[in-house]
């Protein structure tokens, strides 16, 4: 499994463009005997459908791994680094599909579970959606998918342990897109102007009020103003200008106040100026919600199989997000998060998936199956 993950991180791909990766997952579950090997599940997905040895009474559950690098150029003196400039696995993909292949070999050879066992590895995590994707082709309701469970590397927290969180996981990412018109004109005559770059500047400060002032101080919120494009002369006050921005919340009650007072601010603000303007506001990923039994389940799991101080439970949720919460909202499940020792951040040019990780994954990935669907006594 080290040489497979080794293999994908020299050979990083983008979004849904994960040709040759998902050509060897492929490749891989059928030689090990998957039963059956779906390819082009939401555009490049591959799934594979392990039967165990008992009657088939059991659940049918979904493991998913996601496939998709970044587009950041490495930094690592590696013998297994990237070998396509600009584009590397800094998020530990190609660790998660390792692991998930790992799971996929034992379980095809063991069978030591009375259920069905449905193998997602997917592509697009990186901004593309691809979760929802594949969920638009079928995937939950072709397979039959009843639970579904997923897992993240995380870095500092040592090999062997796990942290997972109850509830809200991980944040709803929406975006912002503002285009702004006034009129533009001399610097030395502010007056004879309609002057956009004043209007920003007063609309990025009441926009920090939709946090700090509509909505509950113990709920987590985050609007981020990350670009302000205005003009390119000292001496001209230009006609337009452009604001960009992230919002992030925890629950859904949350988002829709972020989004009804936000787009109120900008209508307001911008009236007030005499703008022109144009909004667009785009709902991303959702709230990752971690089911309570389910995240209980896999908590006792890793008690069970690693020890009993192997897990933390009370970690509180980040404002990162993860599109595996479309498949949370689809059926219930849990997104777990697995240590990858000390390295660099995730997202960072000198990051590296810990290889130390890989039978700590498989060991859960299969000890989950194993569990959740026992094989029952004739």
């Amino acid at each position: 499994m080290t040489a497979i993950r080794r293999d994908i991180h020299r050979h990083p791909e983008l979004m849904y463009e994960v040709h040759r990766t998902a050509g060897l997952v492929a490749d891989k579950l059928r030689e090990w005997g998957v039963d059956e090997v779906v390819t082009g599940i939401g555009q490049t997905g591959v799934v594979g459908v392990i039967k165990g040895k008992g009657a088939g009474s059991g659940k049918v559950i979904g493991l998913r791994a996601d496939m998709d690098a970044l587009p950041i150029h490495e930094q690592t003196n590696l013998e297994h680094r990237s070998t396509i400039p600009g584009k590397m696995h800094a998020c530990g993909h190609d660790g998660h599909t390792a692991m998930l292949l790992g799971a996929a070999k034992y379980l095809a050879e063991t069978r030591d579970f009375d259920g069905t066992a449905v193998l997602i590895f997917q592509p697009a995590e990186e901004g593309g959606a691809g979760a929802k994707a594949m969920i638009d082709d079928g995937l939950i309701t072709r397979f039959g998918i009843q639970e579904v469970y997923g897992m993240h590397n995380k870095p500092g927290v040592p090999i062997g342990r796990f942290e997972i969180a109850k509830g809200p996981a991980m944040a709803a990412a929406d975006r912002i897109h503002i285009k702004i018109e006034g009129l533009g004109g001399h610097a030395a005559a502010p007056h004879r102007v309609n002057d956009p770059i004043v209007a920003s500047c007063a609309l990025v400060s009441a926009l920090q009020t939709v946090a700090s002032r509509n909505v509950n101080p113990l709920d987590s919120i985050v609007v981020s103003v990350t670009a302000l494009n205005a003009g390119e002369a000292f001496n001209v006050i230009p006609q337009t200008a452009e604001i960009k921005g992230s919002v992030r919340t925890l629950t859904p009650e949350a988002r829709e106040i972020a989004q009804k007072r936000i787009t109120e601010i900008v209508e307001g603000v911008m009236k007030a100026f005499g703008m022109k303007y144009e909004l667009e506001y785009h709902l991303g990923y959702p709230v990752t919600f971690n089911h309570h039994g389910q995240t209980d389940f896999v908590a006792g799991l890793a008690k069970q199989v690693f020890g009993s101080d192997s897990i933390t439970t009370d970690v509180p949720p980040t404002m990162g997000s993860e599109d595996f919460s479309y498949m949370l909202e689809e059926r219930p499940g849990a997104f777990i998060n697995i240590g990858n020792g000390e390295s660099a951040g995730l997202h960072h040019p000198a990051y590296e998936f810990n290889d130390a990780a890989i039978p700590v994954g498989v060991s859960y990935w299969a000890s989950l199956i194993e569990t959740a669907m026992p094989q029952r006594a004739a």
